[in-house]
């Protein structure tokens, strides 16, 4: 008997089947669509909350830390600021947290049928992409308002790079996702401390100050910040959209290879979990 498609065990951690990823590509624009769908899908407001989310955080953030707290925004508007930070970490954190459940949620699904395990992280992320591309249209609202209005904003070449800042984004969500995701099949721990450490995580990036501000800190404070691979990303995109902000070479390509190292890493962990992740879910 001839066989059509021969299904068989990956004998080496190296062996990742890229190829089967893409033959599986419509199954994954499926879960891209479902999980877009579904999020906003029985809310009254439907979509509209895409919106809302961003600006009652921004709103919050202006008062508590800008007009209380008087944090420094390099006479950046504050909600200009902080609308850039929250809309690129709120990509990132979505990807991220949602990645990190991978095996958990799905494992009814993963324990009936076949496919390419990576499909499923690897659609949140572009499902995700979506949304932030609905909110980078509110981002640009506000900054043309303030282009318009005043005369403090500076835009530069640098901002053509969006794409890149974006693809490093979706690559840390995903390399921590899945990592995050092959420690919760065994060690549900993980799922009480992941909310944490995004919060904390947050406070350790530049989103609710600006990087110079750090100038007066101490070595320790400094360097945990600016070897964060998120900083150099945000600050790189406050610099391109307003002039203002840190544009380092150096930290954006230390942000490139730490994204190349950790999905190299994610993706070897991932496929070595999910030979046997059904027994321990």
């Amino acid at each position: 008997m001839n066989f059509t498609t021969e299904i068989k065990p990956k004998n080496k951690w190296y062996d990742i089947d890229f190829k089967a990823i893409w033959q599986y590509r419509d199954l994954m624009f499926l879960f891209v669509r479902r999980d877009f769908v579904s999020v906003y899908k029985q809310t009254v407001l439907g979509p509209i909350w895409f919106f809302i989310q961003p600006l009652l955080t921004t709103a919050t953030f202006t008062l508590i830390f800008s007009v209380v707290a008087k944090i420094s925004t390099n006479e950046i508007p504050a909600p200009l600021f902080y609308i850039i930070g929250l809309t690129f970490w709120g990509y990132f954190s979505t990807c991220l947290t949602s990645t990190s459940s991978t095996f958990v949620t799905n494992a009814g699904v993963f324990g009936k049928v076949y496919f390419p395990r990576l499909i499923m992280p690897i659609s949140i992320v572009i499902s995700s992409l979506i949304k932030l591309s609905i909110q980078f249209l509110l981002l640009l609202m506000v900054w043309l308002y303030y282009y318009l209005t005043t005369d403090i904003l500076h835009p530069n070449i640098t901002i053509l790079l969006m794409p890149f800042y974006i693809l490093l984004f979706a690559g840390l969500g995903l390399g921590f996702g899945i990592i995050l995701s092959s420690l919760t099949t065994k060690y549900r721990d993980f799922t009480f401390l992941i909310g944490f450490g995004v919060q904390l995580l947050m406070y350790a990036t530049p989103i609710i100050y600006p990087l110079s501000l750090l100038d007066d800190q101490s070595y320790i404070i400094k360097s945990v910040v600016k070897y964060n691979p998120i900083s150099g990303i945000i600050e790189a995109i406050r610099y391109g959209l307003t002039g203002s902000g840190v544009f380092d070479l150096g930290l954006l390509a230390y942000s490139f290879v730490f994204v190349i190292i950790l999905l190299f890493l994610g993706i070897i962990t991932f496929t070595k979990v999910e030979k046997s992740f059904i027994d321990t879910v």
